[in-house]
């Protein structure tokens, strides 16, 4: 079944617009929207997504995402074997994937990579991902050195032993699992030039200004990429992205609410929009470590007190879908049936009285400047939630520190907008007991007869009866309630009329395919 299709909008104009004849040459000029600088040059050390837009550029992956298929396909591999079991992967790689000094990739860098994000000490986020292969979360705890469950056949051939029946497609498409060059990358000065796999080779970074790359002659996709330059700027602030867009000295820019109704309705710009429902989960995440919020009925509390529809439609301007639990709409184990939480204040007063808060509580609530998620939802849920006797204390944070604050437990709520999908088994494991904070558990959530479930969908081999699963699983959280289940994301990216190559990418719009990308000869940077 095609994923994430009934999701998908994508015009005309933009089918006829990517028809064209490639042209070579030119410079891409791309925004990272989501904040003003990115957290460094290491790929592998940041968890959120404005990262991954440079990480796109400089890195490969084993795996990558079809937009256009909606599923992982191969990318530093040319086949793959499956065992039996389910369990096994024998990988052929490629033996033309070249590093940006020359050397070619072979399957010490792969193994290696795997292994320095399991390093226990520094709570890399893709360690929830590599933790799925055998003997990876003993090199977390200290208790090996090594991945057991990935063994070197020969310099282009690997065994992949995971610990349940997934596809590891699904795990190892982001680049916070990149591939990075074992020797190299242990120099002490890798990292201020670093070197990867991808399109386009590292040449400068400016902090809060922009990261500009260059072609790499030697990339692995004959006649890829297309053009001979990428920057990418970091541009937080959705008004400057709209002053800069309409003054195309960017090609493309992701629009947030009021931005999209404006779009729409002017004749010119209303024709560069490429729309998907992607799969995050817009929330605000209870930390149980605050007192008020370690009682179940505290938290269905709050859930019931906000008016959620109405902030999607006056502030969100139904630029995105309402949430019922954790999954989005566009996973298959998302239960059509399910209802959201409804608004119910009176509801939530008496969960309140039953939790022993008849006079409420007070909290503080870490927010971006973000418009769809941050701290504009924030203060349109205060006379919401003071209707019930809870108060809000707003902290303010920069976009780019939400995701060390947040791993580092340092709050008593957050708003943010995290992975959901697309793979269910792989996100529901984030409210896993084991899953630690670093990785994606944020709210530190723990539940014996959850963990049963997550535990049985792991071990069930049977695809439909794995779906039933998990679905349960979801509706446990959602009656669990660890987080104010907000929205889904509907993701909208304005593009000039000279970029071409895009695609409707649902696990992340922002995130593209750069060697695709090309620009006609209308760009004012088309030389």
């Amino acid at each position: 079944m095609k994923r994430f299709a009934f999701a998908t909008a994508l015009t005309l104009a933009a089918f006829a617009a990517q028809a064209q004849e490639p042209r070579h040459g030119g410079t891409i000029r791309f925004t990272a929207p989501y904040g003003a600088s990115f957290v460094s040059n290491d790929s592998h050390v940041s968890n959120q997504i404005q990262d991954e837009i440079y990480g796109y550029a400089l890195h490969g992956m084993l795996y990558r995402w079809d937009a256009s298929a909606g599923k992982p396909a191969l990318e530093l591999a040319k086949s793959v074997s499956v065992s039996p079991d389910g369990l096994v992967y024998t990988f052929k790689l490629r033996d033309d994937a070249l590093f940006h000094n020359g050397r070619k990739m072979t399957a010490d860098d792969i193994i290696w990579s795997y292994n320095r994000i399991m390093d226990g000490s520094k709570n890399y986020p893709g360690a929830r991902y590599v933790a799925r292969i055998k003997g990876a979360t003993a090199v977390q705890k200290g208790e090996a050195k090594e991945i057991s469950g990935l063994k070197k056949i020969d310099d282009f051939t690997l065994e992949m032993t995971l610990t349940d029946k997934t596809d590891p497609g699904f795990l190892f498409y982001s680049a916070n699992t990149a591939i990075l060059p074992a020797k190299e990358a242990q120099d002490p000065n890798f990292f201020n030039k670093p070197i990867g796999l991808g399109p386009f080779k590292f040449v400068e970074h400016v902090p809060g200004s922009r990261m500009a790359f260059e072609k790499w002659e030697k990339y692995y996709k004959t006649g890829r990429p297309y053009a001979d330059k990428l920057v990418i700027v970091p541009m937080g602030e959705a008004a400057a992205r709209d002053v800069a867009f309409r003054n195309k000295e960017i090609d493309v820019s992701i629009l947030g609410s009021s931005q999209y109704v404006a779009y729409k309705a002017d004749a010119n710009l209303s024709k560069g929009l490429l729309e998907v429902a992607e799969v995050f989960t817009r929330n605000m995440g209870m930390n149980p470590e605050f007192k008020p919020f370690s009682d179940k009925r505290v938290r269905q509390a709050i859930n019931y007190a906000i008016d959620s529809d109405l902030i999607i439609k006056r502030l969100v301007r139904d630029k995105a879908y309402r949430a019922v639990s954790w999954l989005p709409l566009s996973v298959p184990a998302f239960d059509k049936d399910a209802k959201p939480y409804a608004y119910d204040p009176e509801k939530a007063k008496k969960l309140l009285v039953e939790a022993g808060y008849p006079d409420g509580f007070e909290f503080e609530w870490t927010a971006t400047p973000n418009e769809s998620w941050g701290i504009p939802i924030v203060e349109a849920t205060i006379p919401m939630l003071a209707k019930v006797g809870i108060k809000v204390k707003v902290k303010p944070v920069e976009t780019s520190a939400l995701g060390g604050v947040v791993a580092k437990g340092d709050f008593q709520a957050y708003i943010w907008s995290n992975t959901s999908g697309p793979d269910a088994l792989t996100q529901l494991k984030c409210f896993y007991s084991a899953t630690p904070r670093s990785s994606c558990n944020y709210t530190a959530f723990k539940n014996p007869a959850y963990d049963k479930l997550i535990d049985e969908a792991s071990a069930e081999t049977d695809a439909a009866k794995q779906l039933d699963i998990l679905k349960k699983a979801n509706a446990m959280l959602q009656d669990e309630a660890p987080v104010w289940f907000f929205n889904y994301n509907k993701a909208v990216l304005a593009y000039q009329p000279w970029l071409h190559g895009l695609q409707p990418n649902a696990t992340e719009l922002a995130l593209q395919r750069y060697e695709d990308l090309w620009v006609d000869a209308s760009s004012p940077a088309a030389k």
